[in-house]
């Protein structure tokens, strides 16, 4: 089983504690989204956790813990953009607290480990194609020999975002525009000793040395373990997700960041109502468990072949 923490919210910013408790008693219930009165309880017992995989745009309040992840495979997916306050209003600051972070996670646990995210790209007045090359060169500079990959991805439009996202003003680029611009992205990326690859992209950027991103990994996880892993494609994901199947514990509308972007908050009263709910020793993350809910023993088991090593 591959645990995701998580694409709904940032558990590593923060909800680390309750993380951390939960790695303790073993278990975590997710409440399904779709049908809130079934919820799950999903064993996060190291005989089933092939990996972790942790997404953030701050990891700071892991550092200080690693030691408790000793027994589980894990890589974190760290989001660094150029974006200011307008567009990211509750992250830390970039080059005084993340990036140094960043860092320090790629010093202790390898570079491999912590993949760079430089998404979701937008266009508008302020951020233009020359805005974006800047700040990337700058912080591929800053992480060049820290991380081994980067992903990029450009702003998808949601029913959920649509709203904020036309505050921005924000505009496309042309097709054979945007390769060029992806281009020379990558060229930035390889003098900095990385690869670049996009995360759910329809466009084949492929003749720019930029390959179709799976932010699941199913070779990488291989490579951290040592060990192959029978596991398909995420089918609840996008067509042109590459991701394989993962169990998912993190809860919409639970992110602080504010992110002008995010396609996992509804909106900013449904965050502040939920986040009184926090309670580091809760099994549901920001909620709590009610008389009306069914909760289920989520079926869980290794994805991997012991029989068989890669190393």
């Amino acid at each position: 089983m591959i645990i995701s923490a998580s694409r709904r919210t940032d558990i590593p910013a923060y909800y680390f504690d309750w993380f951390r408790n939960r790695l303790r008693e073993g278990f975590a219930c997710v409440r399904n989204p779709m049908n809130i009165h079934q919820v799950s309880r999903i064993s996060l017992s190291p005989e089933y956790v092939d990996c972790i995989v942790f997404w953030t745009k701050n990891a700071t309040p892991m550092l200080p813990h690693l030691e408790e992840l000793s027994q589980y495979p894990y890589y974190i997916q760290y989001t660094i953009t150029g974006y200011g306050k307008d567009v990211e209003p509750h992250v830390p600051d970039k080059k005084g607290v993340i990036i140094p972070n960043f860092v320090q996670l790629s010093e202790r646990i390898g570079a491999k480990r912590v993949i760079w995210r430089y998404d979701p790209i937008l266009f508008n007045a302020r951020y233009t194609p020359e805005y974006h090359l800047r700040a990337f060169q700058a912080i591929a500079e800053a992480l060049r020999g820290h991380t081994e990959k980067c992903v990029i991805s450009f702003v998808d439009v949601y029913a959920k975002n649509q709203k904020n996202l036309a505050a921005l003003e924000p505009w496309d680029l042309p097709a054979e525009a945007l390769g060029a611009f992806a281009g020379k992205l990558a060229a930035i990326a390889r003098e900095n000793g990385m690869v670049t690859a996009t995360c759910a992209e329809k466009i084949d950027l492929q003749k720019y040395g930029i390959q179709h991103n799976c932010c699941v990994d199913k070779a990488l996880i291989e490579e951290i373990i040592g060990m192959p892993l029978k596991v398909k494609k995420d089918k609840v994901q996008r067509e042109e997700c590459g991701c394989v199947e993962s169990m998912e514990i993190g809860s919409y509308n639970t992110c602080l960041h504010g992110c002008i972007y995010c396609y996992a908050n509804y909106s900013g009263d449904s965050v502040r109502k939920n986040c009184t709910k926090y309670d580091p020793h809760a099994p549901l993350l920001c909620d709590t468990l009610l008389e009306s809910d069914v909760v289920t023993e989520r079926k869980v088991k290794s994805l991997v072949d012991p029989q068989i090593s890669l190393l």
